[in-house]
């Protein structure tokens, strides 16, 4: 028997009507950890059923809106040496099992860091999760919405300095999460928002509430509340001290990447950029900072540093060749350099990692257009049209119509 085989893992997970996506989660799993914890927190479906069809203990819970508390009561009934928590919408990439078991052998580890891929989310594709930790009497979840163990790591690793934080080099978990239908979507956003003010309201000067919630606000179009908020979580994490560097780091990268973000949407384009580079200078890992790699390159862009704006698109392909949008934008750059040969070979490569690319198929026929290209050029934009239809954008009648007041009949 290998040394391996002494490390025990239990996988944890919380549960209510997930017979659809917990089959393919356990089965992700399933080689990988030594029993499943299962919390079922009201289900009226099959999901018990499945669950145990796959060997989990499944326990019941009655849910009181807090996704800690819930938590909690999974690694209340675990028994390994370490602890793996996934959500039904999440599952574990096969290719990763290997240097996750070799990495809970280390007797210095207190937590491995999983790297998550957002499928379906173009901006920022990849978050950092604490979501494979040492099965330790001081490690629970906190937070009644956002549940992190970050917290009780954070004050274990200064009464325990000899602790150390791994990370897992290549992304190890599937998010769809994204995928979820808009009434969906509206209904996780509206019980965030309600959790996140609650906890506020008790800790005001929290920096990760702060961010997570000024982040909200922005996006619904509340601006200036979302902005005072973020600028909180600044001022905070910065007079705090007792944070551990890689919470600190995290947290102050997605502060300043949110404000970035919503000084460049009230078009204050030098704060703006202030936040971004501050955001990427964070020492987080390269594919976190994606997003803030991106929209620095589409302000230079928008203000005509093109060659700088350039640049910006080709280190985020260095950091994720399969980035399409790194590719559409750094193509919308050269093309306006007069590139058009480079730029129509960006817009492919955009869309062979993403057929559905409605944009990078327009663009595609734009340049194609330049070069003399018609015929080519007026398939790329059928495919846009098609593509807009599907998406019920109005870009398709007005893609129709300019290409119409061209003499183009598609």
């Amino acid at each position: 028997m290998s040394d391996e085989k002494t490390i025990k893992i239990s996988f944890c997970i919380i549960v209510k009507n997930e017979e659809e996506r917990l089959p393919r989660c356990l089965e992700s799993v399933r080689s990988a950890v030594d029993e499943m914890i299962v919390v079922d927190t009201g289900s009226g479906d099959r999901t018990i059923d499945i669950a145990k069809t796959y060997g989990a203990s499944v326990y019941s819970f009655e849910w009181c809106d807090d996704v800690s508390a819930a938590r909690n009561e999974s690694l209340r009934h675990a028994q390994g040496d370490w602890i793996l928590v996934l959500d039904a919408d999440e599952v574990l990439v096969p290719d990763i099992i290997p240097a996750l078991k070799q990495g809970v052998q280390s007797e210095h580890h207190l937590v491995i860091n999983l790297l998550r891929h957002e499928i379906g989310t173009v901006q920022s594709p990849y978050s950092l999760l604490s979501r494979l930790f040492r099965r330790h009497p001081d490690i629970e979840f906190t937070r009644p919405y956002h549940a992190i163990i970050d917290d009780r790591v954070s004050e274990l690793l200064l009464r325990e300095p000899h602790w150390q934080i791994g990370h897992l080099p290549k992304v190890a978990v599937l998010h769809e999460g994204y995928w979820s239908d808009g009434i969906a979507r509206r209904d996780k956003f509206n019980r965030a928002r309600h959790t996140v003010e609650g906890f506020l309201a008790t800790h005001p000067n929290d920096p990760y509430a702060c961010s997570k919630l000024g982040a909200l606000y922005v996006q619904i179009g509340e601006r200036e509340t979302g902005l005072e908020l973020l600028r909180r979580g600044l001022r905070s994490i910065h007079s705090d001290a007792k944070e551990n560097a890689l919470h600190n780091a995290s947290t102050l990268y997605e502060l300043h990447y949110h404000l970035g973000s919503a000084y460049a949407e009230a078009q204050h384009f030098n704060q703006a950029e202030q936040h971004y580079q501050a955001a990427i200078q964070q020492p987080i890992p390269a594919k976190l900072k994606l997003g803030a790699i991106n929209n620095l390159g589409n302000l230079l862009k928008d203000k005509g540093d093109l060659h700088n704006a350039a640049a910006l698109y080709q280190q985020a392909l260095r950091v994720d060749p399969t980035f399409s949008v790194g590719y559409h934008n750094l193509g919308v750059a050269l093309k306006s350099m007069g590139q058009l040969a480079p730029a129509i070979a960006q817009y492919q490569h955009a869309i062979a990692l993403n057929q559905d690319y409605a944009e990078a198929h327009q663009n595609l026929g734009v340049a194609l257009m330049k070069v003399g290209q018609v015929t080519e050029s007026l398939e790329a934009f059928r495919q846009a049209i098609t593509l807009y239809q599907q998406q019920e954008s109005s870009e398709a009648e007005r893609l129709r119509q300019g290409l119409h007041a061209m003499g183009f009949q598609v």
